[in-house]
């Protein structure tokens, strides 16, 4: 009767470590979100595409952490490159229309 117990045990932690793969794949993957990932996977893993989501989810990688800022920073490269782009040009007109009024 306890071999049946330990047995009953056993199997009882590796369906809970296998409906919490998600998860523990999250927290060992150091993923920001892994709360939100484990509730997500608590709450509608039963059903297998939860499970599946929740597994696709803990794979990817990890979001920017300022999402926001990261975008601002870009947009304000892209006008810093688009700005000294048009400088350029506009000193090579400059240059070219000088050298064609000194010949």
């Amino acid at each position: 009767m306890d071999g049946n117990l330990l047995v009953q045990a056993i199997a009882a932690a590796l369906v809970l470590a296998l409906y919490f793969l998600p998860a523990i794949l999250a927290d060992r993957r150091k993923r920001h979100d892994v709360l939100t990932l484990a509730l997500f996977n608590a709450c509608l893993g039963w059903t297998g595409f939860g499970w599946l989501l929740a597994l696709y989810w803990s794979l990817q990688p990890n979001p920017p952490k300022n999402l926001a800022g990261q975008i601002v920073e870009t947009r304000k490269i892209v006008r810093m490159r688009a700005f000294s782009s048009a400088l350029l040009m506009r000193v090579q007109r400059r240059a070219t229309a000088r050298e064609r009024s000194e010949k």
